[in-house]
């Protein structure tokens, strides 16, 4: 009796563009890439991030449209008191990015 594989693999596929394949082609023969398989698992890899990005993206825009509807009706609002907020945001969002770099 066989054992399942821990990983199964199906196989698919795909027909790459004269373009696309030209450019396969030079990446392996570069040695950038061993195989045009490992270019195409990596696209793939990308291309889910990408996908859960978005999905989360869209999400966010979710959550943050309803919390804006609990609110209540938008009222006018003028630039300059939108000013400190939107400095203060940025200040956050620039530390977070700095602390990330350092790591």
């Amino acid at each position: 009796m066989q054992e399942p594989s821990l990983c199964p693999i199906s196989r698919r596929s795909a027909s790459p563009s004269g373009e696309q394949n030209t450019t396969l082609k030079a990446a392996v023969a570069t040695g950038e890439y061993a195989t045009a398989r490992e270019i195409v698992r990596e696209a793939i890899r990308d291309w889910q991030f990408k996908r859960e990005l978005r999905q989360e993206d869209v999400k966010r825009l979710g959550q943050m449209w309803n919390e804006g509807k609990a609110n209540g009706p938008a009222k006018p609002i003028g630039f300059a008191e939108l000013r400190p907020e939107a400095r203060q945001r940025l200040a956050s969002v620039e530390k977070i990015e700095n602390t990330k770099k350092q790591q």
